[in-house]
């Protein structure tokens, strides 16, 4: 995985998402390139085309803040998205000085005792911690069965696109790939030294074309909440709503709850579910 020029990447990825309608250029005109053209996102952000070309290229390393925020409303980029954006100039300034990587990827991931007696407290609650990678560091009774019988069951991004069965059991499984490859991103921030997750990216984007095209597109999402289904193999389908909460006690673990709606279906096999496992 290259990491010399992650600014530069990010840049590219976003700027060939775009169409030219999207910034309300004329269309029709034949393009030798994908998305927009150098020069369209710099006249969009206020700065000459070399400029440009020397940020993309990894030439320019001082970016202002200012800057920054014109290009990020020029690649018309969300708020989690943006947030990356000054994050990468800043690590490649930092990177410059040799201040190094974050070093957060060094050693394992520990769960406290704490929160640990709290989710098993919520028996009628799924409740899962995940990492940094999105491995499952710990879960509840509820928690380890909603995810248990899968090859991948332990680590939810290998668990969508390595799993045989991720496609039966997200029903919604574009959606889910698209949110889970994001949410990684956002999850490093611009720690891509880490030696595990490096493995991780070579590994998938060897084994999964899906990923490999996911991973490129540089989308950055954090995971706060929504609403996903699941098609579990003892109990059927499962309409869940779920909080993803920060452990600021463990900076990188998230909380991660699970709730049906109450009276519902969905309510009526979770607690089929807490029978089966109990």
């Amino acid at each position: 995985m290259d990491t010399e020029n992650l600014l530069g990447q990010f840049l590219r990825a976003r700027r060939e998402l775009l169409q030219p309608e999207d910034l309300g250029l004329p269309v029709g005109v034949r393009r030798r390139v994908s998305g927009l053209r150098r020069e369209e996102v710099a006249q969009a952000a206020g700065v000459s085309t070399d400029y440009y070309v020397r940020l993309e290229q990894g030439r320019e390393r001082h970016p202002s803040a200012q800057v920054i925020d014109a290009l990020a409303r020029a690649l018309e980029l969300e708020e989690d998205a943006a947030a990356h954006l000054h994050e990468l100039a800043r690590h490649r300034d930092g990177r410059q000085r040799g201040q190094g990587g974050s070093g957060q990827g060094g050693g394992p991931e520990q769960v406290s005792l704490r929160l640990l007696r709290m989710m098993d407290a919520w028996p009628h609650t799924p409740a899962v911690v995940i990492g940094r990678r999105m491995t499952v560091l710990a879960a509840n009774m509820l928690g380890e069965a909603l995810f248990a019988g899968h090859a991948h069951s332990g680590d939810l991004v290998r668990l969508v696109f390595l799993d045989p069965d991720a496609r039966t059991f997200y029903p919604d499984w574009d959606r889910v790939a698209l949110n889970t490859v994001a949410g990684l991103r956002q999850s490093i921030g611009t720690d891509y030294d880490d030696p595990a997750l490096v493995e991780l990216v070579g590994e998938l984007s060897l084994k999964s074309r899906e990923f490999r095209e996911l991973w490129a597109r540089h989308d950055i999402r954090q995971k706060t909440h929504e609403t996903k289904r699941f098609r579990h193999p003892l109990v059927g389908e499962l309409t869940l709503h779920y909080e993803s909460l920060t452990v600021n006690s463990a900076p990188g673990q998230q909380l991660v709850v699970y709730q049906a709606d109450p009276g519902s279906a969905s309510e009526e096999a979770l607690g089929l579910l807490g029978s089966l496992s109990a």
